[in-house]
């Protein structure tokens, strides 16, 4: 089966393709110039793999949550050749696509994934190993201010995790802050790597392994039916003068 996943939804832009029991893959750091790089990266890949988009067997597309911007890049180029080659599609969580790095590069099965939101306020999702080798999500993914954070999930984590994303640096004080109940220093004391976050950004090639499984289970949907995933439904802006 040949699937080609891409992912624009934060600050890197990633293309992985499998075809032919091959994997081939992009990947490259680009604030704000995605647009100008996903494309690319995408005929690179199918180049270099010999093999045309109807060829594929499915398509798979980071959905967020991430940059709005760069979510709905990710969304429209994937609805754009899905379109065109008649492609069942399938979104991955950029959160859930972190911690499944994490599984494949240093056999983490417990992780706690923070991106920086902007406004003060990170996006994060708590995920376990299932059966299938695919990290799980253990409760809905959301946005929370970092200090928030130890409380909204220290209902459902008990036991040692490991951290991956760009909020555990971006708000690294806030995120020891102790509330009343000491959440913060029970929560932190859980986490297995103590330094920076090596993985700090979602990969295509994670949304690849995560993908596959659900368009074998069954879970792909038209082209027209592809959606992004904010979990922040607002998006804060300066009023211009006179507005």
């Amino acid at each position: 089966m040949n699937y080609l996943a891409l992912d624009a939804s934060t600050e890197a832009c990633s293309v992985a393709l499998q075809a032919n029991g091959k994997v081939y893959s992009r990947y490259e750091l680009c604030p704000q110039s995605h647009s100008l790089h996903l494309l690319p990266m995408i005929d690179a890949v199918l180049c270099e793999a010999g093999i045309k988009l109807a060829e594929l067997d499915g398509l798979i597309f980071g959905q967020g949550p991430g940059s709005f911007t760069g979510v709905r890049i990710g969304v429209g180029v994937a609805q754009g050749l899905a379109f065109s080659a008649n492609l069942p599609v399938v979104g991955v969580s950029s959160l859930q696509a972190m911690a499944q790095q994490a599984y494949i590069k240093h056999d983490e099965k417990q992780v706690i994934a923070a991106i920086d939101a902007r406004m003060a306020e990170v996006y994060n999702g708590y995920f376990v190993l299932d059966e299938n080798e695919i990290m799980q999500a253990q409760q809905p993914e959301a946005v929370t201010p970092p200090e928030q954070l130890a409380a909204h999930l220290s209902s459902v984590v008990t036991e040692a995790f490991y951290a991956v994303g760009t909020g555990w640096d971006a708000y690294s004080e806030k995120l020891s802050e102790k509330s009343g109940e000491n959440f913060a220093e029970q929560f932190l004391a859980l986490r297995s790597n103590i330094d920076s976050p090596d993985i700090l950004f979602p990969t295509a090639e994670a949304m690849l392994t995560i993908g596959k499984v659900k368009l074998a289970q069954g879970q792909g949907v038209s082209a027209e039916h592809a959606q992004p995933v904010y979990v922040r439904d607002t998006v804060s802006w300066k009023k211009l003068p006179g507005k």
